[in-house]
């Protein structure tokens, strides 16, 4: 690196504290969280897939296409589910929830059912997010202190407060924008990054001819995720779609970091596309930056100099990560092949995979905190002084997730992987819990409840003692026990049923009938893939 890209990463780093000082004007819950109910559907959906688009899309999902035993183009099959989500979303999730006009998504469970569901899943909510954000500042600080030499505790107080500053001031708008230049930022890195590969390997032509064919299978049918914990069972098409379903509708439906950008929307006609664009533009995102890992990949194959250079990176910096070599690839890459302010964009880009996502963590963490907690015991609370402790919260969150970050490091080899699986242990439970409020008339809270700790058990169960069944299909039988259960109590043991909310059914046959097409064009895609690229 040489000072231009020191410039490069200073003028990004000074402009997303302008965005914050823009945007600071905030009156009252709806301005600071839902940005005024004002943001149009572009601006939301670059949102969602930049938050989406995080260390792990830009890092390790190229590394784990490339290099990782088990890897390959099955990534894609990650995305199988996202069309069919979304179209369930449009159609008998969202528009309820929207129309009800809460902040945290987690309220409409207490207007249907009880306060203790509504608190019991913000908390899990609250939590986990935390620490998986911590989890990813202090995967990106270890990055760039081993490709670039800045000091982790300094790359991650620069991330840290810069993104602090702007959420602090400028709120929900801060951060959709914000998102929306990292978003930019991210899909040109990877657009650079796969065509200087290309370059390196002497042309698409040589890199068809020394790709591993064994990793362009995106596609397998015979795989169910059955077997023990075997990693070459598991990217099969059925746990991928299914789970990958029931994973996306609960993700994108009832985790305050995404709905909160569909409640932020003007209005149905909005929320539309945006469901839309975001099942239809997330596979060709994917396919880009999984054909970077393979260029990237064949390329360490043939060089035995960058291969080399990620074993020097590895031994000299972060050797105590085990299992994370392979995530050096894209890094080392940067810093070693590509000319001087390139380097600095695409480090731009790196810092924006963190900030992206903890900005929108800790506006969410703040959202949630003040509708489901502070609210409870201030309901009367004046819009300024909401403004004001909802900034401050946002400063707390900010801190605790930098402190994860901090002290992520004795727990890393392993976290990334435990913190996925306790996402879809709850997952499929909290999407059951939205089912039955907005679905059905004859579940009542106590039977919500019940069905809500039987379906988390039996995901733990799961995860404890049914090794064989691989942890994707956890979110899908974990909403189906909580759905039976729920029912069955609520038919067994008679109480009073809270009718809560207008449900609210939206007329979406038409982007329902994109949405499934789209289904079956990526699938079709997918498995002609090997023939398109051999």
């Amino acid at each position: 690196m040489n000072y231009i890209d020191y410039i490069i990463i200073v003028v990004y780093l000074g402009g997303f504290l302008g965005i914050g000082f823009f945007f600071k004007e905030n009156k009252n819950s709806q301005d600071y969280f839902l940005g005024g109910r004002s943001m149009s559907w572009l601006p939301l959906s670059l949102s969602t897939m930049a938050t989406q688009l995080s260390a792990i899309s830009f890092i390790s999902a190229p590394a784990f296409v490339g290099l990782k035993d088990g890897g390959g183009m099955q990534w894609l099959t990650y995305e199988f589910g996202v069309p069919l989500a979304m179209a369930f979303l449009l159609i008998a999730i969202i528009p309820t929830l929207y129309k009800s006009g809460i902040v945290s998504v987690y309220e409409y469970l207490e207007k249907r059912f009880d306060a203790s569901s509504r608190l019991l899943i913000s908390l899990v909510f609250q939590i986990s997010r935390a620490v998986a954000t911590g989890v990813m500042v202090y995967t990106m600080a270890l990055i760039l202190q081993a490709t670039i030499g800045v000091d982790f505790w300094i790359s991650v107080l620069i991330i840290g407060v810069i993104t602090l500053i702007y959420s602090f001031q400028g709120g929900m708008k801060a951060v959709i924008w914000g998102d929306v230049i990292q978003m930019i930022i991210l899909f040109l890195g990877i657009i650079i990054c796969l065509a200087y590969g290309i370059s390196e390997l002497g042309g698409f032509e040589n890199f068809l001819t020394n790709v591993d064919q064994d990793r362009l299978t995106a596609v397998d049918f015979s795989k169910w995720g059955f077997s023990n914990g075997d990693k070459n069972d598991e990217f099969g098409f059925w746990p991928m779609v299914i789970g990958g379903f029931f994973l996306y509708a609960s993700y994108y439906g009832t985790d305050q970091t995404q709905s909160q950008r569909l409640l932020s929307a003007k209005g149905m006609p909005t929320i539309k596309k945006l469901l839309l664009a975001n099942g239809l533009i997330r596979f060709p995102l994917t396919l880009t930056y999984c054909l970077m890992g393979l260029v990237l990949g064949t390329l360490l194959m043939q060089d035995a100099n960058f291969q080399e250079l990620i074993d020097s990176v590895y031994q000299t910096n972060i050797s105590s990560l085990e299992g994370k070599k392979a995530d050096l690839m894209v890094p080392v890459f940067i810093i070693k092949y590509l000319p001087n302010g390139i380097i600095g964009i695409l480090i731009v880009a790196i810092m924006s995979a963190a900030m992206s996502s903890l900005s929108s963590t800790v506006n969410s963490l703040s959202a949630v905190t003040m509708e489901d907690f502070v609210k409870r015991f201030k309901p009367n609370m004046q819009n300024k002084q909401y403004v004001r402790s909802s900034r401050l919260l946002s400063i707390f969150w900010g801190l605790v997730c930098l402190f994860f970050a901090f002290f992520a490091g004795s727990i890393e080899g392993t976290v990334i992987e435990v913190i996925n699986k306790i996402s879809s242990v709850f997952y499929g439970p909290i999407l059951a819990a939205f089912i039955l409020a907005i679905l059905t008339k004859r579940t009542h809270a106590l039977g919500a409840n019940i069905g809500i700790i039987a379906g988390v058990l039996f995901n733990m169960y799961l995860w404890l003692y049914v090794p064989e069944i691989f942890w994707f299909w956890w979110n899908a039988l974990g909403c189906l026990m909580t759905i039976v259960i729920a029912l069955g109590t609520s038919i067994l043991i008679k109480r009073q049923v809270n009718e809560g909310l207008e449900v609210v059914y939206y007329s979406g046959k038409k982007e329902v009938a994109i949405l499934v097409g789209y289904f079956a064009a990526i699938v079709i895609f997918s498995m002609a893939l090997p023939s398109l690229l051999s």
